[in-house]
Formats: structure tokens, C-alpha cells, sequence
């Protein structure tokens, strides 16, 4: 303040004005940002910083269909020239194991098997893929320029009722688990199951919970019943991964995603939540739009006498899908979520967890695989977003929860 209060006393010459002048038209005459300039800003983002999702459904995706996905592929949304284009660096590879088999059996064995696929994945291209099992891998992965493949378990029936299990699975790489998945299981309520039968966490789920800290293993908060959330987090020493779930204030009564109250108690713990990137996870229209074409394709069925995965019912959706487009979300939807959470919690509990490979045909417009996150990361520099806000979306909240984790763990051993 002192240097420009004594230049502004010294005169002003003809040849100061002349520069100030000039100097102020060229400030005025700057263009404003192209969509195409702020897109390429994005890409080159993507390309320096580390990204994280935290969660694509690659190995169920090679378990129905083996695929090399150090090639590009023809089908699915993940593959390695893809994750390259797009920025991908670390993304939690989900090992989903179905609910059915928490009554079936089978579960513990299905886990280790898509486990072995992601291990082979890295066999195989090592020059490409590196599995990782801390903050320290994946930052070295980054570092080397491979994709750092992280390992976290959708839904916990593989541990199917003993520690040792648990105890297992971290062993072999699994650095989040998501309790449950679309059925209540032994360890806890799952929010698309009506029965809550346990009315949150079962007496094995308390211990469940108290071994994964002591691991080192993240809780993932996504799937589980309102009342199974609530008594995590009183429980839970650690923080948190809602690891793909978006806004139910997007998407009332749909209590797959997380409400506003939950997101604050997120806030308040240190945890993230990692929006999902399909449109039913994103859009109360096209939620409705598919219940909608439900009920239509039930009729259809009753009045033909048919299966739904009859021929005549296949050609009826594929008409009523043509007649009917689908209203899929679009990039501007998926930012709308991640700007509620920074509006309730702030920039530090946010961050992408897509779920590639496991939303089917509703992902949204600009979003259809892993090479299209700079289209995220442009609108959200539209919004005003810095490049240290990008930073701590793409990574840095989910680095720092799993770092956080890992201490928890630390602590715990004696």
C-alpha cells in the first residue's frame, strides 16, 4: 500500500498515460474462455492429476465376458486407452458379489475369483497395470505412469460370518468393503430391502465394523439402510467412503442415496461422498421415465401371455424405446450433486466413484466411459471450481480418507 500511495503522488507523464491506456483496452478486449479452450484446460488437468473412482464394475464385467482391457474394447466403459484419455489413475476395481448368494453359498469363493482377475490384469500388462493396497501404491503406480487398480468389496457376504474372513480379504487387497448390497445380509440392512430385518447393523456387523478399523479397511456407507448408516457412524472410529452414491435431494424416496442429513454427519466425520454417475442415481426423471416403461412392459407381457425376456417383449421395449427416448442425465446433472454436497459440507467431502461397468445403458450424456471425465472436470471449471478444488474432487478427499484409514489402523495394532 505504501509503494502505491508514493507512485500515485509522483506526476503523470503523457508516456505513463499512453501505457495505462493501453494496458487497460487490453485487459477490457481479453475474450472470455471458449468451451473448447476451457476443455482442453481440463484435459490437461486430468492428465497431471491423480483421479480416483471409487468404484467400476471391471471384474463381474470380465467374469461374464473375458476381455483384455489393456486393449481397447469393444464393449463395457472401462479399458486401458480409454482410462489414459481420460485421466484415470486409480480406480477401485469392485469386487460385486450378488446378494443372491448369501443364501445360495458361494460368495467367499466368487471373491477370490474376481480378485485373481484383477492380479491377472496387472500380470499381464505390468507395464500398464499395478495392483495397489495403500496410498504409498498408488502414488508410486501414479508416479510410474500405470494405472494403480485398487480392490474394494461390494457387498460383505464373502466374509460370511467369520473374522478370519475379513482378516482374508485384507490380506489379498481389499481396502473397502460395502457392508451390504441389494438384500439384507448377516452383517447388516440394505436400503432396497423393505424387510430392514436387523433394523441396522446385526450383532456380527458391531464386529464387523470394529475389525475393519482395526485393519485398515474402509466402511463403504453406500447400499446400506438409513438406520444401518446411522449406527456405523456412531460406531466407526475411522472415516467413511460413501463410495458411489449421489443426492437424494435429486431424488426423494429414493434411499439408495444419501440424504442431506447423512451428508452433514459425512462432514462432520471427515468422510467423502463419491457421486455416482448413473442417470437413475442422478435424475428423478429418468427413475420415473424407467418405472414408467416397467409397468408398460408388464401389461405388454400379461396381455400377450409372455416372459419379459421373450422375443416379442424384447421387440416390444426396443419400440417403446424409440417412441420413448430415454431422458438421460447429462454432465451438468452430475455436477448439480457435487455442488450440493460442497454447498452442505465444503469442497473437502466430495469426490467420483462413476460405477462403470454397472449402471448399464443410464449413464449420462458426456459420461459414457472412463475417457470422459475432462468433460466433468470442464463444467465444473464453468462453475468456477480452481484447480485445487478439481484436485481434492478427483483425489485428494478420497487419498485422504484412505491415508486416515490407515492411520486408524496403525494405532490399533499393539
Amino acid at each position: 500500500m505504501k509503494r502505491y500511495t508514493t507512485l500515485m503522488k509522483k506526476p503523470i507523464t503523457p508516456m505513463f498515460l499512453f501505457v495505462f491506456v493501453v494496458l487497460s483496452s487490453a485487459c477490457r478486449s481479453v475474450a472470455p474462455e471458449t468451451s473448447e479452450q476451457r476443455l482442453g484446460r481440463a484435459r490437461r488437468l486430468a492428465r497431471e492429476t491423480l483421479i480416483v473412482d471409487g468404484h467400476i464394475d471391471v471384474p463381474y464385467r470380465l467374469q461374464r465376458r473375458r476381455d483384455d482391457v489393456s486393449r481397447a474394447t469393444d464393449g463395457g466403459d472401462f479399458d486401458y486407452p480409454r482410462a489414459v484419455e481420460g485421466g484415470l489413475d486409480a480406480p477401485f476395481m469392485s469386487i460385486y458379489v450378488p446378494a443372491s448368494l448369501e443364501a445360495d453359498g458361494g460368495s467367499k469363493a466368487l471373491a477370490d475369483h474376481l480378485i485373481d482377475l484383477v492380479e491377472e490384469i496387472a500380470t499381464d500388462a505390468p507395464e500398464k497395470f499395478g495392483v495397489a493396497h495403500s496410498t504409498t501404491d498408488v502414488k508410486k503406480c501414479f508416479d510410474q505412469g500405470r494405472v494403480a487398480l485398487l480392490l474394494g468389496m461390494e457387498n460383505g457376504s464373502p466374509i460370511e460370518g467369520d473374522l478370519a474372513n475379513l482378516e482374508h480379504f485384507y490380506r489379498r487387497g481389499i481396502r473397502y468393503i460395502t457392508l451390504c448390497h441389494s438384500k439384507d445380509n448377516h452383517i447388516c440392512d440394505s436400503s432396497y430391502d423393505g424387510r430392514h430385518s436387523a433394523k441396522g447393523l446385526t450383532a456380527f456387523g458391531r464386529q464387523v465394523v470394529d475389525r475393519m478399523n482395526e485393519l485398515g479397511v474402509i466402511i463403504d456407507v453406500s447400499h446400506i439402510s438409513d438406520d444401518t448408516f446411522w449406527q456405523v457412524m456412531e460406531r466407526t472410529r475411522a472415516p467413511v467412503l460413501a463410495t458411489h452414491s449421489s443426492m437424494r435431494h435429486f431424488t426423494p424416496g429414493f434411499e439408495r442415496n444419501m440424504s442431506d442429513e447423512m451428508v452433514r454427519k459425512m462432514g462432520e466425520t471427515g468422510s467423502v461422498v463419491m457421486i455416482n454417475f448413473g442417470s437413475a442415481f442422478i435424475s428423478d426423471a429418468f427413475r420415473l421415465y424407467r418405472e414408467t416403461r416397467s409397468e408398460a412392459v408388464a401389461d405388454f407381457c400379461d396381455a400377450k401371455g409372455v416372459e419379459r425376456d421373450s422375443e416379442e417383449a424384447k421387440a416390444y421395449i426396443e419400440a417403446y424405446n424409440e417412441e420413448n427416448p430415454l431422458p438421460f442425465a447429462d454432465v451438468a446433472d452430475v455436477a448439480d450433486h457435487i455442488d450440493h454436497v460442497v454447498q452442505l459440507v465444503g469442497i473437502d467431502h466430495v469426490g467420483l466413484g462413476s460405477d462403470f461397468d454397472g449402471v448399464g445403458d443410464s449413464l449420462p450424456t458426456g459420461l459414457k466411459d472412463v475417457s470422459e471425465y475432462p468433460n466433468l472436470i470442464a463444467e465444473l471449471m464453468r462453475r468456477g471450481y480452481s484447480d485445487d478444488d478439481l484436485r481434492k474432487i478427483c483425489s485428494g478427499n478420497a487419498m485422504r480418507v484412505l491415508a486416515a484409514v490407515e492411520r486408524v489402523a496403525a494405532q490399533s495394532t499393539p
